[in-house]
């Protein structure tokens, strides 16, 4: 059954694959993506907008909805699972934005306390099977000591709701969509590229893990960190960075980088602007 299961969804994936990988596929980050020019980013970055969850998903996180802890048990067990795996960056970002696209859009019984392991296992293996080369059973992918554990064909089954849940649109642009390309044109030393993409990395975990940010874009965040990694965190070299990203707003960036400061993510040296606390629709950063 598992053998027929992944056969079935491989298949899927090629008969729906002009609409799951869509016009701007990147291999991005760690693959030296970085011959992309400014028009084919700017593009990206409008293009970006199908790939969000819905308007008010972040209100309601902070709300305290729901889904806030089934966003959280789902992300845990991905973490652990993707290390395991020894899975790319791509995988577990795009498995985190399938996650809060799809919680985003489909309301989960409240009943259900299994239902947050179910939709993690199903979001972590459909990033796998898109981006990694070796990828284990959905079953086998089961790792740890879950509360709960899936037959195949139940893990199929929510695997077809998510996607046919998010349109098939599967090749999300993330913040590993524009992040080596950021990192090249804030600094051309070519020997810093991979320890900055480190850095970057791990910055992005951290930062996936926080629904703050879930109020900014892929672009946004990729920004943010590519400025963090590669540049003094002092105010002017912060807008020198800043001018070199002109497809992303400068508002939203520093946004974000304040943000990362009163987490404790960075630390700032002097005052950004006058504006970058103030916010769109003034939600909160608690």
């Amino acid at each position: 059954m598992e053998e027929g299961t992944h056969v079935t969804l491989t298949l899927l994936f090629f008969e729906h694959k002009k609409i799951c990988f869509g016009d701007y596929e990147s291999n991005g980050l760690f693959d030296h993506n970085i011959e992309l020019s400014d028009e084919i980013v700017g593009l990206m970055v409008q293009k970006e907008e199908e790939h969000l969850p819905r308007d008010d998903y972040f209100e309601n996180l902070h709300a305290g909805h729901f889904n806030l802890s089934v966003r959280k048990q789902a992300l845990d067990w991905m973490m652990k699972a993707h290390a395991y795996f020894g899975f790319g960056p791509w995988s577990i970002f795009l498995s985190v934005n399938y996650l809060d696209r799809f919680l985003s859009l489909f309301e989960l019984p409240r009943d259900k306390n299994w239902i947050s392991q179910l939709v993690a296992v199903s979001c972590l293996s459909i990033a796998a099977k898109i981006r990694e080369t070796k990828v284990p059973l959905s079953a086998r992918l089961q790792v740890g000591t879950p509360k709960f554990v899936f037959e195949a064909i139940t893990i199929q089954k929510m695997e077809l709701l998510v996607l046919s849940t998010l349109g098939w649109k599967m090749q999300a642009l993330t913040p590993c969509s524009f992040i080596d390309y950021f990192i090249s044109k804030i600094n051309c030393e070519q020997h810093q590229m991979k320890s900055s993409l480190l850095k970057s990395v791990e910055l992005m975990l951290s930062i996936t893990k926080c629904i703050d940010f879930l109020e900014f874009k892929a672009s946004e965040i990729a920004a943010a960190v590519a400025i963090s990694v590669t540049r003094e965190l002092e105010a002017k070299e912060i807008h020198k960075a800043l001018s070199s990203l002109v497809m992303v707003k400068e508002e939203r960036v520093l946004k974000c980088l304040e943000v990362m400061r009163d987490l404790s993510m960075i630390k700032i040296c002097g005052n950004l602007t006058p504006f970058a606390c103030t916010s769109s629709n003034g939600a909160s950063e608690s």
